[in-house]
């Protein structure tokens, strides 16, 4: 069942009980098959189904309901030291206007949740992952919120407009959008209500995140659908897009046992904060997490991409297996990529197993699959660099 809360908050469901966003009603409208996800009935596909969804982002524009994830709003003049305190990442020296990615540390320096931040006039705005944004309003209440107001932006949606289309649709409706390069973001005015837009987005292609209203939501997703290059896409899409971009998802690349190292994330660790650095560690983790970077040797294990030699989707978790029979790692994310149309995946894998070209053995049901290492993204990003 689903409850009759339409707007996005910090609340947890009841037992049996989903959550549902501002867009609940126009989804059934469109035909969309909706599914449990971080609490929330979210589609997982409309009527044209997962791949044409998928194709129609790598050409046109989809638009993607996203208002299961925690906003949240950060103020206070001490709110950048604050947040270098618990993130391995330059915040002081953020300009107002640019986004950053982040990942919250705990002690050993596993990942607790990554997120997006961007400097706002006055505050900063966190986009954290719906399946942890309890967990991390706690945390960074308990861990700095002494040093800056904390709050969850409750009655905000947040939507995706992603594919090479997006900047020519999002300009008619938001004159001055399209002036935005990759990790931008600004505020807007839409029918004399406020929109903050970031141009950025989790499927590799060119696009904008859209944090708005929740009452304005439905309004303002019928006027982008309005638009011919504009299709509807739900979480199947979404997951198959941020897979061929090389992309994590927590849950299956990144948890609290699994370093930046690990993840092949050190391009999120500026110099300033490692070894040697203007403001080197004083983040959790950071013994750990720097002598991993000073150290490789220290990683005990790496996360890859592989592609099938044979037309069989390797799913997660499935274990692989070196020439010598051993497990060497196990699948964490894997289908038949739609762009590709050959199998797909990505995998932590013991550090001697790592090397590209190098060939190991799914386990599918039984059955060996032969699989080789290959550099990601697998689909090569499109972002807007200006």
């Amino acid at each position: 069942m689903t409850t009759a809360n339409s707007l996005p908050h910090f609340l947890s469901p009841a037992p049996g009980e989903r959550l549902q966003t501002p867009l609940h009603s126009l989804h059934l409208e469109l035909g969309a098959r909706m599914v449990e996800y971080a609490g929330y009935a979210l589609p997982v596909q409309f009527a044209r189904g997962l791949v044409a969804e998928h194709l129609h982002t790598r050409s046109a524009a989809s638009l993607f309901d996203v208002s299961h994830m925690g906003q949240l709003r950060l103020v206070g003049p001490d709110t950048a030291a604050a947040l270098e305190s618990l993130m391995p990442i330059d915040v002081l020296e953020l300009p107002e206007g640019r986004q950053r990615y982040g990942l919250l540390l705990n002690e050993d320096a596993g990942i607790l949740d990554d997120l997006m931040l961007v400097a706002r006039s006055g505050d900063f705005l966190l986009v954290v992952n719906g399946a942890c944004k309890h967990a991390d309003l706690a945390h960074l209440q308990a861990r700095i919120g002494q040093r800056c107001a904390i709050a969850p932006l409750v009655e905000h949606a947040l939507l995706a407009l992603q594919g090479p289309l997006a900047v020519d649709v999002l300009q008619r409706l938001v004159p001055g959008a399209q002036q935005l390069r990759f990790m931008d973001g600004a505020a807007f005015v839409w029918e004399g209500s406020e929109l903050y837009i970031t141009r950025s987005g989790y499927t590799g292609e060119d696009g904008f995140e859209i944090s708005l209203p929740g009452v304005l939501a439905e309004a303002f997703a019928r006027a982008l659908l309005h638009h011919p290059e504009v299709e509807p896409a739900g979480l199947g899409a979404r997951n198959a897009l941020r897979l061929e971009a090389g992309l994590c998802l927590y849950g299956n690349e990144l948890d609290a046992s699994t370093t930046p190292a690990e993840a092949g994330l050190l391009w999120a660790v500026p110099k300033v904060r490692r070894a040697d650095g203007l403001r080197a560690g004083g983040f959790p983790g950071a013994a750990r997490l720097l002598a991993q970077i000073a150290h490789p040797a220290l990683r005990p294990r790496q996360r890859v991409g592989l592609r099938a030699l044979e037309r069989v989707p390797v799913r997660e978790p499935a274990p692989l297996h070196g020439a010598d029979g051993r497990q060497v790692g196990r699948v964490t994310s894997g289908l038949l990529s739609p762009s590709l149309d050959q199998p797909i995946a990505q995998a932590y894998v013991e550090p001697a197993s790592a090397a590209p070209g190098t060939r190991l053995q799914a386990m599918v049901r039984g059955k060996p699959v032969p699989m080789e290492i290959t550099a990601l993204p697998f689909v090569a990003s499109r972002y807007d660099r200006g």
